[in-house]
């Protein structure tokens, strides 16, 4: 199919003004042709696979990069000296991601439009963050994020926690009696930590995990965190925030079902089959996640990542582990 190669400045634009699924899927062919044409990587994949703009008939047929080549390459789209570089946590020696971010900017479009659209004003919360082993190597692209939400917030008891635990407590006391909205967004293995030493009613109190036990603590079910923390904290709700260095968006989940922005989308395919599609019916699929994320314009937006998930008609997905042979990483958790 001819498609003349759209300008990026444009692309930008369109990306955020998504609001149905006929723009999306039109708007995901012309990033796929933008990135084709100024990502040498991504083409010289695509040609591989033989699939090139010529036979790009619809949105099923763009090919989604493995999202291991961001540990070989430096994917980028334009060529740019980045403003930004988030690097991956890994675990026990194993090699990380990089991920070169062209516009600072961009990037806190995407996450301050998508966390408005499911939270509204951050300026509503106090924010605490409690991810230590994140702070500890920095190029975070998740201490970057909350960070610039604190900023936005301005609350005065907002900030990093680090390890220290008991001035969270007091923290948390204090604006519960206020009936302050809270946000307190952590990695799981802290979150536990905290749970296991200071349980108190958080009746105020958003509590959002992000993953990562980083082989501090046993690997448990998503179900086991949501009783614990529950127990814990008498909490109904348990947020969780579904991200990853490669990618400049995030999907957020209450209890395990997820929920993308409009620019975003989960598809799955057949574990043995890279071009294998799964597609849910009346029953939910499970499958590998792909990952579209239209606002990861000078990267790559179509990522085939190393997760395991259930997909649901309606678009909303759970996280359900990793694949075999994959690297840990912050979101892993044991599959039910």
């Amino acid at each position: 199919m001819h498609m003349e190669i759209p300008k990026a400045t444009e692309l930008e634009q369109k990306v955020f003004a998504i609001d149905n699924e006929k723009d999306f899927i039109s708007i995901a062919l012309e990033v796929y042709h933008f990135q084709f044409h100024n990502n040498p990587l991504y083409r010289d994949y695509c040609q591989a696979l033989s699939r090139t703009p010529g036979n790009i008939k619809r949105f099923g047929d763009i090919p989604f990069l493995p999202i291991s080549f961001f540990k070989s390459h430096r994917i980028r789209t334009t060529s740019f000296e980045p403003e930004l570089v988030f690097k991956s946590s890994g675990t026990g020696g194993t090699s990380t991601s990089t991920h070169d971010v062209k516009k600072t900017a961009l990037y806190e479009k995407s996450f301050n439009t998508a966390f408005r659209l499911f939270y509204g004003d951050p300026a509503r919360f106090c924010i605490l963050g409690l991810m230590p082993s994140y702070l500890q190597r920095g190029q975070s692209s998740l201490v970057f994020m909350v960070d610039r939400l604190i900023q936005a917030g301005r609350h005065p008891d907002s900030g990093f926690y680090l390890d220290d635990l008991d001035r969270l407590h007091h923290t948390l006391e204090r604006l519960e009696a206020r009936r302050q909205p809270t946000l307190l967004i952590g990695v799981t293995y802290a979150l536990l930590d905290f749970a296991a030493a200071y349980p108190q009613p958080l009746r105020h109190t958003i509590l959002m995990e992000t993953g990562g036990m980083k082989g501090r603590r046993k690997e448990i079910t998503r179900e086991e965190l949501y009783h614990t923390m529950g127990e814990a904290f008498a909490l109904k709700e348990v947020h969780s925030e579904y991200g990853m260095t490669e990618l400049l968006s995030q999907a957020y989940a209450i209890n395990g079902r997820y929920q993308c922005p409009p620019w975003m989308r989960i598809q799955l395919r057949d574990e043995t089959d890279p071009f294998g599609h799964v597609r849910p019916g009346r029953k939910p699929a499970t499958g590998a996640i792909n990952v579209t994320d239209l606002a990861n314009l000078y990267s790559c937006s179509f990522i085939a990542t190393e997760d395991i998930g259930r997909l649901y008609e309606n678009g909303s997905f759970e996280v359900l582990g990793r694949m075999d042979g994959a690297d840990m990483r912050g979101c892993s958790l044991m599959a039910v």
